[in-house]
């Protein structure tokens, strides 16, 4: 696995050794020790106060991989070993959050928004004092100013005075890489995320250099039911091409060898969205509906539902291609769990909304399955699906890749539709649609939007890096030889 930062290597170390002591049924014999022996007597932490801060750290870490938060711990003296039988033996997920924050990791950002630098020429004009609607500037004995952040507001207005720019703008990164204002510190000083705002779109998870948000693991209940002999079928969304560094024949083979029953691409689901869509969009045309909007993305879908309920009567009813492949499979394996994997944190808040899917698996955590289990990918037996699908299907997991298979599915009669995308769900495109939900009038008649930048191949649960993903994806869509421009409707 190529990792773009630390964070990613110690959630996906974390996780595979606890899948690790799941395969040798120690998992709770032994648990409780694995903070210990994470963070050894002698050990140095890497940017906590001491080594028992860091096993504090692990120790709660490894409530959300085994399905729990900081809200199930009601007496801190209750061993992991405890919370491990739970998740071992319980019928169902309970969970109703999608995504918690770790309070012990979430101790070391910034509390205030702005600080006086060393450029402070301690100037006569004093603008940053004059200014301050709360009189929290000081001087030092040398003139230069400083802030009293017991009085300080953040408000910014000194930022904005200074003349020499000696007053620092220090971001809270999560808070910064929400695109809806759905995550803040609380009184205590911890961020919260409100899933009332939430559109689950994970940008603030690998924002967040301490590494304190997590999604809520499904990892081990999907584990033991495959321990029981339970059929277990994944359906694998399209960008599982750029994830691992090998064919993906061997990748399905790992899907076997973990356990699954069978395996049904997600590409073929979204053939039926591709023509479900194409139809509909002819028809909102000829009805005189200015343009139309996707259905796909699950984080598009909650930001409407949750801030932009003006743009609904644009957004397309068409299924997305997890919600047709998962019929397929049920009808196919009536008395099996669906597990879908994919790259996406809002999918687990879609998966709540499908009766047909059970369970969900993130491509991160499959990285750390296939580690603990300690399965080789070039060592399996090969699997090869039944169904194949069509290029411009698997081309889903890319940005434009919604709107490339519909043009390419009508045809001639795409010619007359004027197509763009929005990827990547920010302050800006949020504006752009809302303005396109206040007006009627946007640049195009059919506009694909994607939470992600690039598409679903760079969501926040990859297991491959951005760069090597996107690249991989290429060249295996180049390899798929069947296409809607080769076949007839």
């Amino acid at each position: 696995m190529a990792f773009t930062n630390n964070i990613m290597i110690v959630r996906h170390k974390l996780l595979a050794d606890l899948v690790r002591l799941w395969k040798t049924d120690q998992l709770v014999e032994k648990i409780d020790r694995l903070p210990i022996e994470l963070s050894p007597r002698k050990s140095k932490p890497m940017g906590r106060c001491c080594v028992h801060k860091e096993r504090a750290v692990w120790k709660y870490k490894t409530f959300p991989l085994m399905g729990f938060d900081m809200t199930d711990e009601h007496d801190e003296l209750t061993p992991l070993s405890d919370y491990a039988k739970i998740a071992l033996n319980r019928p169902e997920p309970v969970k109703e959050n999608i995504m918690c924050v770790i309070d012990e990791a979430c101790s070391s950002c910034v509390q205030i928004n702005y600080e006086i630098s060393n450029l402070c020429r301690g100037c006569v004009a004093r603008s940053c004092y004059i200014n301050c609607p709360k009189d929290a500037i000081r001087f030092k004995k040398n003139g230069q100013a400083m802030i009293d952040h017991d009085t300080c507001i953040s408000c910014g207005i000194c930022h904005k005075s200074c003349p020499y720019h000696a007053i620092v703008y220090i971001p809270v990164p999560c808070e910064e890489a929400c695109p809806v204002k759905a995550i803040s510190k609380d009184e205590h000083g911890i961020e919260h995320i409100d899933e009332s705002k939430c559109i689950y779109c994970g940008k603030c998870m690998n924002a967040c250099p301490f590494g304190a948000i997590f999604e809520i693991s499904q990892t081990f209940d999907v584990l033991q039911r495959i321990r029981k002999g339970e059929k277990m079928v994944a359906i694998i969304a399209p960008s599982i091409l750029g994830q691992f560094h090998t064919s993906i024949d061997r990748v399905y083979g790992a899907f076997k060898e973990i356990g699954f029953t069978d395996i049904i691409e997600v590409a073929e689901g979204a053939m039926m969205t591709t023509s479900n869509e194409a139809h509909e969009l002819l028809e909102k045309l000829e009805e005189g509906q200015p343009f139309m909007t996707t259905s796909c993305c699950p984080s598009y879908i909650e930001l409407v539902e949750k801030h932009l309920p003006g743009i609904k009567p644009y957004v397309s009813s068409t299924g997305s291609p997890m919600y047709y492949a998962a019929r397929i499979a049920k009808e196919k394996y009536p008395d099996a769990k669906i597990v879908f994997v994919g790259p996406c944190v809002a999918k687990r808040k879609e998966v709540r909304r499908d009766e047909a899917v059970d369970f969900i698996l993130t491509f991160e955590e499959v990285g750390s399955i296939l580690d603990g289990l300690d399965i080789q990918l070039e060592e399996v037996q090969t699997f090869s699906v039944v169904q194949t699908s069509v290029r411009e299907a698997h081309g889903f997991a890319q940005a434009g890749g919604v709107m490339g298979a519909v043009k390419a599915y009508l045809k001639e009669e795409a010619d007359k539709i004027n197509a763009i995308q929005i990827s990547d769900i920010n302050k800006k495109h949020i504006a752009v649609l809302r303005a396109a939900a206040k007006t009627g009038k946007i640049a195009g008649q059919f506009v694909e939007v994607m939470a992600c930048e690039g598409g679903c191949i760079t969501g926040p649960s990859t297991h491959n890096d951005i760069v090597s993903g996107r690249r991989q994806l290429a060249q295996e869509l180049l390899k798929r030889k069947e296409s809607y421009e080769t076949m007839d409707r």
